[in-house]
């Protein structure tokens, strides 16, 4: 079978190579690492304990931090190797953890690359964040004695979901080999099952991103970002972070409405979730008659102009959400008034902010649950609903923090997830 896979993948390589380049040379992705793609990893030493942990972009890795400090923690002769898919992924493994530990980009899954990767990397134990399971890795992995694992388990409900259920009687055997899903809830875990995963190897542990969310009202940097922006004391924020195609359409005509209602002059910053998008949602935001502040060329020193403080915020860098979000009046999480699972919602939730989501949600249906059961978040179905509720939670201050309060509270109920992974990894780690 691995065969006909690399075969398989083979085909794919080649029909899928224009676009790669194409991705390389004109949105500046697959910059790097594609001897490590193929399997070329940096050689470790035989003979100790590691943990590869894998996190296939930047969600992932952020996923991973709670899980890497508590090993550390509890086991400090064990050494640690992450991994990455994506250039952004990357670029936060390597701002998180260069420091200490091992990093490089996970293998394609041709079976050469799998093998020479596992064969120099040695790890006692694979850890796949969330559900990133390929059929040649666990396959190689199981003949190599080597146990994998997926921590922080779930099987996406808009995309993930969908596309595995037709296709469950060709993935059942890559699912059987994984030695144990740690899901982060009920439906995941049921899901992991139907997928092949033994019912005796799938535990509920909860989500890890409620360990990672922190909650604070101080983030680093968040007080120059402020200055940069010539943020005024009297000039409310709204974010709209993690945004997806189709939606900064809507965020910037229910921002209008928002204007027309409002007394007060209201500052909106755009984060798009994919930085190829940058430059699309520039053109979107000039097009529709607003000025436009590029975050990417005042962080290189460029001066605002005048009645900067009428312009929508472009926030076009990596690394920067967080500030944004600690220095929001209220919070639209997007992908999520167009139909593409979502984003998390947490860690802006943890900054004690009013948070709004869109309908579409599916990746993080448990999430969602518990935080509308604690009245904790916003649902809107669309752009009207959007306006009327950054209204509200600009003129209702008690209605916002009285949010942002019960969302912290919905964290810290939910929070432990991480140490429970940990024990279980650590008991199959004792057992080799």
């Amino acid at each position: 079978m691995t065969l006909i896979r690399d075969l398989l993948y083979g085909l794919i390589l080649i029909v899928m190579t224009p676009f790669l380049l194409w991705r390389r040379f004109f949105q500046r992705r697959y910059k790097g690492g594609w001897s490590e793609r193929f399997g070329s990893a940096p050689i470790c030493e035989p003979g100790k304990k590691r943990i590869w942990i894998h996190g296939v972009s930047l969600g992932e890795i952020n996923a991973s931090r709670t899980l890497v400090d508590k090993f550390q923690s509890e086991l400090p002769d064990c050494e640690i190797v992450i991994t990455t898919t994506t250039d952004t992924g990357m670029a936060r493994a390597k701002n998180l953890y260069s420091q200490k530990h091992t990093i490089c980009f996970y293998p394609w899954d041709f079976s050469f690359a799998v093998r020479k990767a596992l064969k120099r990397l040695k790890p006692s134990v694979c850890v796949m964040m969330e559900g990133e399971v390929w059929p040649n890795f666990t396959a190689i992995a199981k003949k190599l004695n080597i146990p994998v694992v997926v921590a922080n388990g779930r099987v996406g409900g808009s995309k993930g979901w969908p596309r595995y259920k037709k296709i469950a009687p060709l993935v059942r055997g890559m699912f059987s080999r994984l030695r144990l899903v740690l899901a982060q809830d009920q439906t995941a875990a049921e899901r992991f099952t139907f997928l092949g995963v033994a019912p005796e190897n799938v535990q509920v542990v909860g989500s890890i991103k409620y360990d990672t969310a922190e909650i604070t009202d101080q983030v680093n940097g968040a007080d120059k970002l402020a200055s940069q922006l010539q943020l005024q004391p009297d000039e409310p924020l709204w974010v709209a972070g993690s945004t997806g195609i189709d939606e900064e359409a809507i965020i910037l005509a229910a921002y209008e409405k928002v204007q027309k209602r409002f007394e007060k002059n209201l500052r909106l910053a755009i984060i798009p979730r994919k930085p190829e998008r940058f430059d699309e949602v520039a053109g979107l935001i000039g097009g529709s008659g607003h000025k436009l502040i590029r975050y990417s060329e005042i962080k290189k020193g460029a001066q605002l102009g005048t009645e900067a403080n009428k312009a929508v915020i472009l926030g076009d860098t990596m690394g920067d959400l967080r500030k944004f979000y600690s220095l929001a009046n209220v919070i639209f999480v997007g992908r999520s008034l167009v139909p593409m699972g979502g984003s998390d919602m947490i860690e802006a939730a943890a900054l004690g902010k009013p948070v709004i989501v869109g309908p579409f949600t599916d990746n993080f249906l448990e999430s969602v649950r518990l935080l509308v059961a604690g009245n904790a978040i916003e649902v809107v179905a669309d752009q009207q609903q959007l306006a009327q509720m950054v209204c509200d939670f600009l003129t209702d201050s008690q209605k916002a923090n009285n949010l942002a309060t019960n969302a912290r509270n919905v964290i810290k109920d939910n929070q432990g997830a991480t140490q429970k992974s940990v024990q279980a990894i650590c008991e199959i780690l004792n057992t080799l």
